[in-house]
């Protein structure tokens, strides 16, 4: 493993390990000195040398994966020589499944597979549904009274609604909805957060306690036997699990819960905030979709999912998924030394010109016709690929598609102002708010 400062093709073996050229390594001191954003240095490292390229960003040599083989490889094949470490939102989500690892990640990861699948899924699909109706009755006042609204709280009110009914049975009140706020606000904060534990519980100890307080109630509630009009929900699952399995500790729930809350609305909101952004610039894909069928009938249902799946393409709901090499090991013929850092980069991978021709293009009948995405499944993973893809893929899809089936022949938003870039963090914002009023309903 070439361990300058800089980029370049990794090594087949030790035997044929060659200098970085100079101008490579320079590029990497560049960004440093620019305090630019991660991103940018990515997509010219992939430029300048290709879907697998090494590179010094830390203390340790770090690899990016764009290449879909080696997507699959990395995180499909060998997810055991390629393994999480403490993910970045520990501090939020504490031992919940999106940072658990080893045994303890699989006993959860089992719990809650059921949930998010087949007859689990299809226990929400009402929840959801009562979800997108209270959004749309919202939309609807919006319209009578030309009200301005922000498109991205708007999103994410509503994504917090399905999440928090199906976590607990109830519809989300208008003091839960506040408290909760601090899930967004620790999220967005971790990035900036100082790397020493105890300095970055501090700066947000005042957010993680009302969180902390929103969770002890629930919980609470759950253990009373307290349910919805709906029936249980999957909060009640956890608080029963206690009773056979003794891992599942109030805090071990509390983390659960909060995992759930956070990658539960933050992702979809913010997928749903940029597909809107992405309807204005191309109101034609939106008369596409109304236009491939009935209400309600299938091939709209088909239409409605694939502008989510393009949007999903140009942002998807994990930009970048780190991963740490367990092992030496051999990735699309170069060697990978055990103690390497890998980035596997969906974000880049999504914009690659030899896998999606004309890229940057917002065009969703890549989803409906024959051909029009590629094959390969490293190619397309807004969730992720492999035993560690995100639990609510489908349940992300779900309330997505059936908010915009109630929005989308409805109303169409006019946006004030639109951001102009992306905010990189734990997922990939528009950087700004989207202030919007809405035309007449559509006749």
């Amino acid at each position: 493993m070439d361990t300058e400062a800089g980029l370049g093709s990794l090594p087949h073996s030790p035997a044929t390990e060659r200098p970085v050229p100079e101008a490579e390594a320079g590029l990497v001191r560049s960004w440093q000195a620019g305090g630019g954003q991660l991103v940018e240095l990515l997509a010219q490292v992939r430029q300048e040398v290709g879907g697998v390229a090494a590179f010094r960003l830390g203390p340790n040599p770090t690899v990016l994966v764009t290449d879909p083989d080696a997507v699959q490889h990395v995180l499909a094949r060998h997810p055991d020589r390629y393994v999480k470490r403490s993910h970045r939102a520990r501090l939020l989500v504490g031992d919940g499944v999106l940072s658990a690892t080893g045994e303890a990640w699989k006993r959860q990861r089992r719990l809650l597979q059921s949930q998010f699948t087949g007859t689990g899924m299809r226990r929400y699909e009402r929840r959801i549904t009562e979800a997108a109706r209270t959004a749309a009755e919202r939309w609807e006042s919006y319209a009578r009274t030309g009200q301005t609204f922000d498109v991205g709280e708007e999103m994410r009110r509503f994504a917090l609604d399905a999440i928090w009914r199906s976590l607990t049975g109830h519809a989300l009140d208008d003091g839960t909805e506040r408290e909760l706020e601090a899930v967004s606000a620790v999220g967005a904060a971790l990035p900036t957060l100082p790397a020493d534990v105890t300095d970055a519980e501090a700066a947000v100890a005042a957010d993680l306690a009302r969180i902390d307080a929103v969770a002890r109630r629930a919980i609470e509630a759950a253990r009373r036997g307290t349910a919805g009009p709906d029936g249980p929900g999957l909060l009640h699952v956890l608080v029963d699990a206690a009773g056979e399995r003794p891992e599942y500790t109030d805090r071990l729930i509390r983390d659960e819960l909060v995992t759930l809350l956070a990658a539960g609305h933050e992702t979809t909101a913010t997928t749903l905030t940029w597909l809107h952004l992405l309807l204005d610039r191309h109101p034609a894909a939106r008369e596409q979709a109304l236009d491939a069928g009935e209400e309600g009938s299938a091939e709209r249902r088909e239409a409605v999912r694939a502008l989510v799946h393009e949007a999903l393409r140009l942002y998807p709901s994990a930009w970048l998924l780190p991963r740490h090499a367990a092992e030496d090991d051999l990735l699309a013929g170069y060697t990978v030394e055990a103690g390497t850092d890998v980035l596997v980069c969906p974000y880049l991978t999504h914009r690659d010109p030899e896998l999606w021709p004309d890229p940057e293009h917002f065009d969703p009948r890549r989803f409906t016709a024959p051909g029009g995405r590629p094959g390969h499944p490293g190619a397309y993973f807004p969730f992720g690929i492999g035993p560690r893809a995100c639990l609510g893929l489908q349940f992300a899809l779900q309330e997505s598609t059936v908010l915009l089936e109630h929005l989308l022949p409805v109303h169409t938003p006019v946006l004030a102002a639109t951001p102009t870039k992306a905010r990189f963090g734990l997922t990939v914002r528009p950087d700004g708010p989207v202030p919007a009023t809405l035309t007449p309903p559509r006749n």
